[in-house]
């Protein structure tokens, strides 16, 4: 008997569970050649909304792990990324109508940034932090602390390693985050989540939504318990102009930090430190080191 094949359907990925969007919406993700690939779940608002409540309950248990936790987190999805590393690179190759060599080739580009991002977590104090001089009996020191709550919009151009590149440094520097995916590359985005769903990661720390960022854009920038945007997704196409600032100015509203990359990013070129440093706050402490009593008293 010849086996039925069963095409699937990519849901979304929010509170570290697979619901199926509340409006029951779906479209169809294509090859590079109009064929059909699968049906992807078509979030709506109040899948947005959700997103950020499962965002802002994930950061407590995200933000207050130790860098090394976190660096493990990551490291343990570059190894489960590298696990699952044909199935990816059969998904790009369909997706985007480039050869097997290509995908390949961005995959494993994808797992060396997920590790070289585990191992920024533990350094981000050291590297951005600061012992600051000053004239008293005090002690002061500058160190690093995650933005909040970040809403991703994902690259189109590159559907694994722009994916990565934008989530992986949110992540290392104590953030979660809501991404609305690349609408051709749903099945990407949600095998991805299923990668960070198996990698220990607490629930809610990443939440992925899949749809229209034109529908779902409007309402992130401008939900109140979003922190910041990372609107590298809708800085790619000039069509997408007006989009993105009627985010810029929902964002202003609430004052939340919003993150435009310079030009075109190559995703394939050195990451630097940018993304990491976009979505940190600075916090500076000041702590007495002694003072002498008007009494004469010693020091305490």
């Amino acid at each position: 008997m010849a086996h039925l094949a069963i095409p699937k359907t990519y849901k979304l990925f929010i509170g570290g569970k697979f619901p199926r969007s509340e409006s029951g919406r779906t479209y169809q993700a294509v090859d590079a050649e109009g064929g059909f690939m699968a049906n992807a779940a078509l979030a709506s608002r109040k899948d947005a909304r959700d997103a950020v409540v499962a965002a802002r309950k994930g950061l407590a248990a995200w933000a207050g792990a130790t860098p090394y936790n976190r660096g493990q987190v990551i490291y343990r999805a570059a190894e489960m990324l590298e696990g699952r590393a044909r199935e990816f690179t059969k998904l790009i190759t369909a997706s985007r109508g480039v050869t097997s060599r290509v995908s390949a080739s961005e995959v494993e580009s994808s797992i060396d940034r997920l590790v070289h991002y585990a191992g920024w977590t533990d350094k981000l104090a050291a590297a951005f932090g600061s012992s600051n001089p000053v004239s008293g009996p005090f002690f002061s020191y500058s160190a690093p602390e995650p933005t909040g709550v970040v809403v991703i919009f994902a690259p189109r151009d590159s559907p694994l390693l722009g994916l990565v590149s934008v989530v992986a440094p949110v992540l290392a520097g104590g953030n979660t985050a809501v991404v609305v995916a690349s609408e051709p590359d749903p099945c990407v985005a949600i095998s991805f989540a299923e990668v960070l769903a198996t990698s220990d990661l607490p629930g809610g720390a990443v939440n992925i939504l899949t749809g229209k960022a034109a529908e779902l854009g409007p309402h992130l920038a401008a939900h109140a318990d979003v922190n910041a945007l990372d609107l590298t997704g809708v800085t790619d196409h000039p069509d997408d102009h007006d989009l993105r600032t009627e985010l810029e100015r929902s964002a202003a509203q609430t004052l939340k930090r919003v993150y435009v990359p310079a030009g075109t990013p190559d995703f394939a070129a050195p990451p630097g430190t940018g993304r990491l440093r976009a979505f940190l706050e600075t916090k500076t402490v000041w702590h007495p080191t002694g003072a002498v009593s008007l009494a004469g008293g010693s020091a305490y």
